[in-house]
């Protein structure tokens, strides 16, 4: 044997050696993402209402505006205002009726509860508000200057068909179950939750930022998730970048450390 296939045997030796004392540690870890907009003159924020439609199974103006004045009083320094929820659809209307853009009286034939906005289309008729910076500087003088957040939020209906991956529970001669990957062929229905959030100076009326979001969900044809329960599973995924432009959010991971 030569002198360097026993160096070779040697430090293989060692290794295999070493590692059989080595431990493996997993240790939680938080990683700061700093905010992306500075509200640090800012000590109090209006959540007031935003322009919603899709779906007229659920309110998503109402459901949303109530979600995100939760989530600020626990998740920011910034003091929550308590007020009505404004309906922006109802405003822009109102101001559309008065210059006679529109009937003066809605048909008799539009249900109450139909949505007036039911896709993006729609809602390019509705966006010129929040380039009004009197209207928006006269609401943050009734409220003393708050940061102002509002916005746009669609809740609709989706459709797809294709080709998706499931999983199938074999039981075979001897009792065992075994659960398989497999695709198939489906028609399968779900919900989209597009929303916009816009952050206005109440001192201004001018806007500072804004961020849009998508999340989608499909399920299959014959599921009878409620409207509601998609509207929350779907809002709850977008959270922490909503937060994240108001303050620092720590996100908690693990480390694997060798000793």
């Amino acid at each position: 044997m030569s002198a360097k296939t026993v160096a070779a045997l040697v430090s293989l030796a060692l290794t295999v050696g070493a590692s059989s004392c080595l431990r493996f540690y997993d240790i939680g870890i938080e990683t700061p993402i700093q905010a992306k907009l500075d509200v640090s003159s800012f000590q109090r924020v209006l959540i007031l209402g935003f322009l919603g439609g899709g779906s007229k199974d659920v309110d998503p103006n109402s459901e949303t505006v109530r979600l995100l004045r939760s989530q600020l009083r626990t998740k920011s320094d910034l003091r929550v205002i308590d007020s009505d929820v404004l309906s922006l659809v109802d405003e822009v209307d109102r101001r559309r009726r008065a210059s006679g853009q529109i009937p003066a009286t809605p048909p008799a034939a539009t249900a109450a509860d139909e949505p007036r906005i039911k896709n993006e289309k729609d809602l390019q008729e509705y966006e010129a508000i929040f380039a009004d910076v009197d209207y928006w500087k006269k609401i943050g003088e009734e409220y003393q200057a708050p940061l102002i957040i509002t916005g746009s939020v669609l809740f609709t209906d989706v459709q797809s068909s294709g080709m998706f991956s499931t999983t199938q529970e074999t039981i075979d001669q001897a009792g065992r179950r075994a659960v398989t990957p497999v695709r198939r062929f489906e028609d399968r229905r779900g919900y989209a939750l597009v929303p916009k959030f816009i952050f206005i100076d109440g001192r201004t009326g001018v806007q500072l930022y804004s961020e849009s979001f998508r999340e989608e969900t499909l399920y299959s044809a014959t599921n009878n998730t409620p409207p509601l329960s998609s509207y929350f599973e779907l809002i709850d995924r977008l959270l922490p970048g909503f937060l994240s432009t108001l303050s620092t959010q720590k996100i908690k991971g693990t480390r694997t450390l060798l000793r």
